[in-house]
């Protein structure tokens, strides 16, 4: 039977209207603010901890084993990572102030790429924060270690002291000051990078087995003198920083134990107030630093080296800045400590979240283990991450927040749905989109500021009824989001 014209275009009305049903519609409901939690990895460079596996593979070969790392902390939500750009005075970007890395190309070969920039771009298309991460002045990881032709070591010899098999610039020099303060500044001006980290290496580690004496060292200072050269470098280089781009989170990881015997009961082998010339506390309780992440690497139970003891102490130390502590993934099942449970990771981070005062987070030390899934710990991370997090807010860096989204529409493609909207207001650093099933929301992709359009699977999506995206400053403020629901 033949539909008459006016049954025909009845049927098809019909249909129309379904579909419109069937689409997605501007919603007015209300979103609430994505999660707010730090979840970092460090990547190390020096002796290819990390990456690359190998000094002297190609730059095809290294981008390829960085993008394999970047892949995987996406797909666990981790949402920053700790790159290790400068681990001897040497560099892993394009640099006029120090030689290319040994742990590339070799030692000052380029590797015919920047890996900087090229770590930047894919992990913040990844949602992912890319902090730089420098050693201050160790100048050689080995004393016969080869380097660059402009090397610090062989411009300024002057400068350098020897601590066992480790070549270092001598941080009583202003010179030596200098010169690792010109290099982190240059990045911070030249590099969109989210964070200047600096580990625990400020005076060295006494050598095992071996009496420590000021003496040692063979600069002819004190040990006060040496904590007032690193404490002027700390605040000096946090002041730069925030004068170049304030919303550049700074952050040190010291040795998790600030002094033996504080808190009561807890003993180390090394005092890093003394020995290392590092008051952490005295970083944090001034504010010199965004974040203070210490190597908390033992385990729950013992009573002389007690993560949460020792979480609790560090905690406490300034309520206004957050303390994200370093766990170690790497101790998992390791010769370090035999029987560590992967399960004992999922502990420390649930016992990190319920000290935070301010936005929890945590930092594992380091990628290879994750990547390597030591003791199934991809397991436990899906589990204490089912949704990602944006990186806490830094108020006290600055303000500005961003916009409703405008124009805000969801296309439905068939097996893919498009999300396409306009900023509005002020600067956007990266973008939340979230998805709301039943009556709960879930923040399941960050988004670089500059990108606006973005299209998913809908098997990504799952049986979402609403779809919503938000703008976040770059100091970390949420702006109100937009929603469409189905």
């Amino acid at each position: 039977m033949t539909l008459s014209p006016f049954f025909h275009g009845l049927a098809c009305s019909l249909l129309a209207l379904t579909a419109q049903a069937l689409a997605w519609q501007p919603s007015g409901e209300t979103v609430p603010p994505a999660p707010q939690e730090f979840r970092a990895a460090w990547i190390s460079t020096v002796h290819n901890i990390d990456w690359p596996s190998r000094s002297g593979l190609s730059g095809a070969a290294q981008r390829s084993e960085l993008l394999n790392i970047l892949n995987t902390c996406a797909q666990l939500k981790l949402n920053a990572v700790f790159l290790q750009v400068r681990p001897n005075a040497d560099a892993l970007y394009r640099s006029f102030l120090e030689p290319w890395s040994q742990w590339l190309s070799g030692p000052g070969v380029n590797p015919g790429y920047d890996p900087l920039a090229f770590a930047i771009q894919e992990a913040h298309r990844r949602g992912i924060e890319l902090h730089a991460w420098f050693n201050p002045f160790r100048a050689k990881a080995n004393v016969n270690h080869a380097v660059g032709r402009n090397h610090i070591s062989l411009t300024r010899p002057d400068l350098m002291k020897r601590s066992g098999s480790v070549l270092l610039m001598n941080p009583s020099a202003s010179a030596s000051r200098d010169h690792a303060m010109k290099v982190i500044l240059d990045v911070v001006r030249r590099y969109d990078i989210d964070g200047v980290h600096l580990d625990d290496y400020f005076y060295p580690y006494p050598a095992p087995g071996r009496s420590w004496t000021p003496g040692s060292f063979g600069d002819g200072k004190s040990p006060s003198q040496r904590r007032a050269y690193i404490d002027d470098f700390v605040h000096d280089m946090y002041k730069s920083v925030k004068s170049s781009k304030p919303w550049v989170r700074v952050g040190i990881s010291p040795f998790g134990i600030w002094r033996p015997g504080v808190p009561a009961g807890i003993e180390a082998g090394v005092d890093a107030y003394e020995h290392l010339a590092c008051d952490a506390r005295k970083w944090l309780s001034k504010g010199w630093v965004d974040y203070l992440a210490p190597q908390l690497y033992w385990r729950c139970s013992p009573a002389k080296q007690s993560f949460p003891a020792l979480m609790q102490w560090w905690a406490a130390q300034n309520t206004g800045r957050p303390v994200w502590p370093g766990i170690a993934t790497a101790r998992i099942m390791s010769s370090e400590d035999p029987g560590r449970p992967a399960s004992e990771i999922a502990a420390q981070v649930n016992y990190s979240r319920s000290l935070a005062r301010n936005a929890p987070g945590q930092c594992f030390w380091s990628v290879k283990s994750i990547m390597r899934n030591a003791g199934g710990i991809q397991r436990y991370l899906n589990k204490l991450y089912p949704s990602m997090a944006v990186p806490p807010a830094m108020p006290w860096c600055g303000a500005g927040t961003p916009g409703q989204p405008q124009n805000f529409t969801v296309a439905d493609n068939g097996s893919t749905v498009t999300l396409s909207w306009q900023p509005s207001g002020n600067p956007v650093r990266k973008w939340a989109v979230q998805a709301r099933y039943g009556s709960q929301w879930a923040t399941r992709i960050l988004l670089p500021g500059g990108q606006t359009r973005v299209t998913l699977p809908k098997s990504f999506l799952g049986d979402a009824g609403s779809i919503a995206v938000r703008g976040v400053s770059a100091y970390g403020a949420q702006g109100p989001a937009a929603a469409a629901r189905r």
